[in-house]
């Protein structure tokens, strides 16, 4: 069928083919392999090549299928004659072989599926010759050791193909990996990656994408109803994802594939299994592919870089080379979806975020979600997500994964730079010595409250989270060695250049702001890097002055988008201040972040209570009444009315909250 030129399904289009024509002058001959700029990955350029192919290859392949295979000839040409050269051991091109653990295992897995949804236009059109090729190194997985991840699923799909097109695959393979999956499954529509508590972005781009497709793939009605299920339970969650702008949540590995984010609401729609309106899947989608491309994603060369918005190395980990990003090709799985599909053709409706203040319990990995319509911006508490059991247990705790807190509009502080203080509530000894908030012990998730714990030596740290609006309230039971300081950091906002970022405080108030470039109204604030007091910068005044350490709030504002972050003591902390660094945020070269500090923990336990606060232009953090009562009762008095009584004195902190508005309406 032809489509409007306003039909919503041509921005896609348009933007799928960017990305595929940018792409082509790395192309080597033949087109096996696409060997883009960057940094190596540490599989080496040749696995690197043949990622460019695979990941770029599964984004035309919905762009072919999506159309019916009415695309320029010269797309398919190119991709049959990649497949065919790469395949063909004698080509000075040829793909690597598929062996134990390798990356091309990976990358197998994107180019059997973009087989499968191209086949009537490109593997049938193979000459038998050619297919056995295709099918001999596809066939090389079987039996190949994978890790014990979202991995196993590549063979699923690889073997399926195969199974499909006639050739060898081992049946309990394909089984053996789907039934792998059913360990890491923990409820209500959440899959772990791997043992442990690896929560992410691969639950909805790789645990839910692959067995669904697979389904799609084999027929299997069975299953196809099993994982639509689950699906329809974590889309429920998952739309709160994503900011009124389309920012995501900054949180997790792999996260330099970007609107990669979007495959799963549009898998619900291409299976049936959304519980999200058809326009307001379209509506999120759009604005998270808009978000990047406004700020700098894909590149004036049209290339999807290593980073978030720009080039960010810190981001990435070291199986990401030059072309990995263009996993964020998953996100165009809507283009599978015919024109005349709701998804395209329902009027546009908001997401929740959109309407109304949202808070959202999410018990499998830990997570308390927290919205604010007022500016658009998600929040994500993390009481039980930490990676930690798949990593060196003396290595560095990974900060995508180990902070107590995410958002769609920061990113937590990384690099060799990084201080650390973002985000994390630590004991710092006499030498310097910081704890360690590591293998996280999820206590409770419940209904805007949740609590978490760590060990590190002598030092526990039990931290429950109260959110309310903007705001995240945390009370921490510091069990430590007398003299000890004691430090919660909030959330970091960053701007692209020094002159951008300013710091005061007066009136209680610690503050950094960004304003646009070229802005004179302010000062730039030049510091020396490290902890320190907060300082002051005045309109129109580059004297800095510092304050003493009993001022109640340390605040970052970034006028440039209207965000500012705060934390304010309200029991226990002696001050606040903030940290400022270079090179270490994925939202900005420049950074600074509040914290509030203890400047010596009487020894034995005690409770510290802070306020974390984001929130958009316009807007001033509010300073809750805190009463610590006997018993380790803490009693909060909210500022829009109603009161929180947590007790901390318990091994599973409880709150119970007192709400006048909704006794007496």
């Amino acid at each position: 069928m032809s489509i409007p030129e306003e039909h919503p399904r041509l921005r896609w289009e348009a933007a799928a083919d960017h990305l595929l024509a940018s792409v082509l002058p790395y192309a080597t001959d033949g087109h096996a392999q696409y060997r883009l700029p960057g940094r190596t990955s540490r599989s080496g350029t040749v696995s690197d090549g043949l990622e460019g192919y695979a990941r770029t290859f599964l984004l035309a392949a919905f762009r072919i299928a999506g159309a019916g295979g009415d695309v320029p000839p010269a797309l398919l040409e190119r991709y049959a004659e990649g497949l065919v050269c790469g395949t063909d051991p004698a080509h000075p091109y040829a793909w690597p072989a598929l062996t134990d653990m390798a990356q091309q295992l990976v990358e197998a897995a994107s180019i059997a599926l973009a087989l499968h949804e191209t086949r009537p236009w490109l593997f049938d059109r193979l000459s038998p010759q050619q297919q056995e090729r295709v099918v001999d190194w596809l066939a090389g997985f079987i039996g190949k050791r994978t890790p014990d991840n979202n991995w196993v699923l590549f063979r699923v799909i690889v073997e399926q193909f195969l199974a499909g097109v006639g050739g060898p695959h081992e049946p309990s393979e394909i089984t053996g990996g789907l039934e792998r999956i059913e360990e890491w499954y923990a409820g209500d529509g959440w899959y772990t990656d791997g043992k442990g508590r690896n929560y992410d972005y691969y639950c909805g781009w790789a645990l839910h994408l692959y067995p669904s497709l697979w389904a799609r793939m084999s027929g299997d009605t069975a299953r196809q109803e099993l994982y639509a299920g689950r699906l329809r339970r974590f889309l429920e969650q998952y739309q709160h994802f994503f900011a009124a702008d389309g920012a995501p949540v900054h949180q997790g590995r792999s996260l330099t594939y970007r609107f990669a984010t979007v495959a799963p609401l549009w898998l619900g729609a291409l299976t049936g299994a959304s519980p999200l309106p058809p326009g307001r899947t379209r509506r999120i989608a759009d604005r998270v592919l808009r978000h990047f491309a406004d700020h700098g994603a894909p590149d004036e060369r049209g290339l999807l870089t290593l980073g978030w918005y720009h080039e960010f190395l810190p981001v990435t980990q070291s199986y990401s080379g030059p072309a990995s990003p263009y996993w964020a090709g998953k996100a165009f799985l809507g283009l599978l979806l015919p024109p005349d599909h709701p998804a395209w053709t329902a009027p546009e409706e908001p997401a929740l975020v959109e309407l109304a203040d949202q808070t959202l319990a999410i018990p499998a990995p830990g997570w308390l979600l927290h919205t604010t319509s007022a500016d658009g911006i998600v929040r994500l508490a993390n009481h039980g997500t930490d990676r930690d059991r798949v990593r060196t247990p003396d290595g560095i705790p990974d900060p995508h994964y180990v902070k107590l807190a995410y958002t769609s509009h920061t990113g937590p502080e990384v690099g060799e730079q990084a201080r650390g203080v973002d985000n994390h509530v630590t004991v710092l000894a006499p030498d310097g010595t910081a704890s360690l908030r590591r293998f996280i012990e999820p206590l409770t998730t419940a209904d805007r409250f949740a609590a978490s714990a760590y060990q590190d030596g002598a030092v526990r740290i039990v931290t429950a989270s109260v959110v309310d609006g903007a705001s995240e309230i945390r009370i921490h039971r510091v069990t430590a060695p007398a003299g000890h300081q004691v430090r919660d950091g909030g959330h970091p906002v960053a701007a692209a250049s020094e002159t951008g970022l300013f710091l005061w405080q007066e009136d209680g108030v610690a503050l950094a702001r960004r304003r646009p470039e070229g802005d004179p109204a302010l000062a730039g604030v030049k510091r020396e890097g490290g902890l320190a007091p907060a300082d002051r910068s005045r309109e129109g005044d580059a004297a800095l002055t510092r304050l003493p350490q009993e001022d109640s709030l340390a605040r970052a504002d970034r006028s440039a988008g209207g965000l500012t972050s705060a934390v304010r003591a309200l029991h226990g902390f002696t001050g606040t201040g903030l940290v400022t660094a270079t090179n270490t945020n994925a939202f900005g070269r420049h950074s600074a972040t509040p914290y509030a500090l203890a400047t010596s923990h009487p020894g034995g336990t005690a409770l510290y209570v802070s306020l974390v606060w984001l929130a958009g232009a316009g807007q001033e953090p509010p300073a809750p009444a805190v009463r610590v009562e006997p018993d380790d009762v803490v009693v909060i008095s909210l500022p829009g009315g109603g009161t929180v009584t947590v007790d901390m004195g318990t091994d599973v902190p409880t709150a119970r909250r007192e709400d006048p508005a909704a006794q007496h309406p």
